[in-house]
């Protein structure tokens, strides 16, 4: 088996690229970035000083930053699911979207989970605060795209609802998706649904604790 991914089961950017590899069913092995893994986290550190995950390995070659690594799958791994359009302007309109999730809904979210990670109160109330006003942007914009859509993209599941799902998973628990935004709900439900994201949920269950806001009973 030459693929190797390092990362962890609760990490949105490692589900993002467990989602592509179960989407094509692509042979990998999993190696968990833990404090209780040191061998794995001294492999990945080697490859990837910079400390972030997930890292793909496949042979020698090291693939870093999630959108890179789907694509990379899609060159070098290909499978029945296409993840991101052959037509330049389609792929294009894909890629802008994959970067929508990343840099509009999940950076949010991070900084509102660093802010209750610093252990200070007001800091914890500033970013959430923050946190829920870019992504209340976030929402309305995304419910005035969704209209005619079946995923981000149109009908054809892609590299954009790879970070989708995720990221409005846990943008749904740091602030609601509100029933102003019915589409965007379904929308969320339906990747819930996919099985390649069902998967990646079930698989993190048991590390819900982690998270710093609380994880809601739900999902």
């Amino acid at each position: 088996m030459s693929l190797v991914l390092y990362g962890h089961p609760f990490s949105s950017y490692t589900q993002k690229v467990l989602i592509a590899l179960y989407e094509n069913a692509t042979a990998f092995e999993f190696r968990l970035i833990a404090p209780e893994e040191a061998e794995n986290v001294g492999q990945w550190l080697q490859r990837w000083p910079l400390g972030k995950f997930p890292l793909l390995l496949d042979g020698e070659r090291s693939v870093v930053e999630t959108s890179i690594i789907i694509e990379y799958l899609q060159l070098q791994h290909p499978g029945p699911v296409g993840l991101l359009p052959a037509a330049p302007m389609q792929a294009l309109d894909v890629r802008f979207h994959d970067r929508f999730f990343d840099l509009h809904v999940m950076s949010p979210v991070q900084h509102a989970v660093a802010g209750a990670l610093s252990g200070d109160a007001d800091k914890r109330e500033e970013a959430r605060g923050f946190a829920e006003q870019k992504l209340e942007l976030a929402y309305a914009w995304c419910e005035a795209q969704l209209p005619g859509k079946h995923w981000a993209c149109g009908h054809a599941f892609s590299l954009a609802d790879c970070a989708a799902a995720p990221a409005l998973f846990y943008a749904d628990w740091t602030h609601r998706i509100s029933d102003a935004y019915p589409l965007l709900q379904a929308y969320r439900a339906r990747l819930l649904q996919r099985p390649s994201f069902s998967r990646a949920v079930d698989e993190a269950r048991g590390y819900r604790q982690l998270f710093p806001l609380g994880a809601p009973q739900r999902d």
